[in-house]
């Protein structure tokens, strides 16, 4: 499953979130964040109440890299800091960012508007599966939650 949406004080930019279950490799994914291989946040969805954390996480995030004032090295962990409701970056990191155990992994990628988007990308990487897999027609159709719940409705029928 992923979503996309537009950040609302910067809209140049947008925020895409792809939850993957059954994860296989997580601490391989991991170590391509670390390594700058992964352009996006992992983070550990169980932890999340709803994804419109991390589009807060994410817009303050934007905002402190454009001024400037960011309290960790990147984009991606300012937002995992930014989940977290304490000022330890440590403490942040072991709650809300992804462990090399997890099965199950949210990606959260910031990008701007002119880039293409590489989805395919972090989807080959992840050995895994996305939840109910939408397609882009179902996109253009409704929105993601309209593709979800028609989905969970038909699931018998089909």
């Amino acid at each position: 499953m992923h979503s996309t949406h537009d950040l609302e004080l910067f809209p140049q930019y947008n925020v895409t979130q792809m939850l993957f279950k059954d994860v296989r490799n997580a601490a391989e994914l991991r170590q391509c964040a670390v390594e700058g291989k992964i352009k996006g946040g992992l983070i550990n969805p169980t932890m999340l109440v709803n994804p419109f954390q991390v589009l807060v996480a994410a817009n303050k995030a934007v905002s402190l890299q454009k001024m400037g004032k960011m309290k960790t090295r990147s984009l991606f962990s300012e937002i995992i800091f930014n989940l977290s409701p304490t000022n330890n970056i440590s403490e942040a990191f072991k709650r809300f960012g992804s462990s090399d155990g997890d099965d199950s992994v949210l990606v959260v990628l910031v990008q701007d508007k002119d880039e293409p988007q590489l989805l395919s990308d972090i989807t080959a990487r992840v050995s895994g599966r996305q939840l109910y897999k939408i397609t882009p027609q179902e996109e253009k159709c409704g929105t993601l939650l309209d593709a979800v719940v028609c989905r969970m409705a038909t699931k018998d029928v089909m």
